[in-house]
């Protein structure tokens, strides 16, 4: 792959991973308007990876906090981070779950841009209701088991190309009623275990190929998406500590309506 394309592509994914307008559609639509070949599910991956380490980086006292909080846990002390460690357990079984029937059974099929269009545009719109309706009072240490279940569930629709897994996560963490950077923490922190997951997977699978090129190729896309999703964090984060989902909605609604009309019409 040409460096253009692993700079488009890890600017896209690193500004589209944790903001609510979904990163797979993104990186879907991206050969169909730049004339590129498919970049394929491996730098895909990358590009996650990428992603991963910014949250981590921008999440590192939560991290930090569950790691300890599991350390007393295991000697037998009740702790709020180990609390939220087995709420992110518990909140990620679901979609580990559905994960594997989905690639099982559907694999490339919901890889379309009519697919991409419909989801952004009703989900953004269910992201504006919501966001209207939801109440603002809860924060992460009111979470209850039950709520990160639920939050959790909703990530099985995030396997739809163009629904956005933070996007959805963010919808019900809203829906509960909790405050709107509270849900995007939360879904960042959602985001370990099922990027780390699925990179695994395709890491492994990158590493039989034998294919040093293609791992390059990976290792840049992943060091340039983290730059790009680093940044776009502390935008999203600011930006909703003191206004609303709107611009995103609206965004969302332009992008899924603008491909609709384009299939059908164009």
């Amino acid at each position: 792959m040409s460096i253009e394309q692993l700079i488009v592509l890890a600017v896209v994914q690193g500004i589209t991973e944790f903001l609510p307008i979904s990163s797979s559609g993104h990186l879907i639509l991206v050969p169909y308007f730049t004339g590129e070949v498919d970049q394929g599910l491996m730098i895909d991956v990358a590009l996650h990876v990428g992603t991963l380490g910014a949250v981590m980086l921008y999440l590192w006292r939560d991290i930090a906090r569950m790691l300890v909080g599991l350390g007393r846990m295991l000697r037998g002390r009740a702790d709020p981070g180990a609390r939220l460690a087995l709420q992110l357990v518990v909140a990620t079984l679901p979609l580990v779950a559905a994960g594997y029937a989905a690639s099982r059974y559907l694999g490339d099929t919901l890889r379309s841009v009519e697919v991409i269009g419909w989801a952004t545009l009703g989900f953004g719109i269910v992201l504006w209701l919501v966001d209207r309706a939801g109440m603002t009072v809860r924060r992460i240490e009111h979470l209850s088991y039950g709520g990160a279940l639920f939050i959790g569930c909703s990530q099985i629709l995030a396997l739809i190309p163009g629904t956005s897994r933070s996007g959805i996560t963010m919808t019900a963490a809203r829906l509960l009623g909790f405050e709107r950077a509270e849900a995007a923490r939360f879904s960042m922190l959602l985001s370990i275990p099922a990027i780390v997951a699925s990179g695994s997977l395709q890491g492994l699978k990158l590493y039989q190929t034998g294919n040093e090129q293609l791992t390059v190729d990976a290792f840049v896309a992943a060091g340039l998406a983290l730059v790009a999703a680093l940044i776009a964090i502390v935008a999203m984060m600011g930006w909703l500590r003191r206004a609303s989902f709107l611009p995103f909605v609206l965004y969302r609604i332009a992008l899924g309506g603008g491909l609709l009309i384009w299939l059908y019409f164009g």
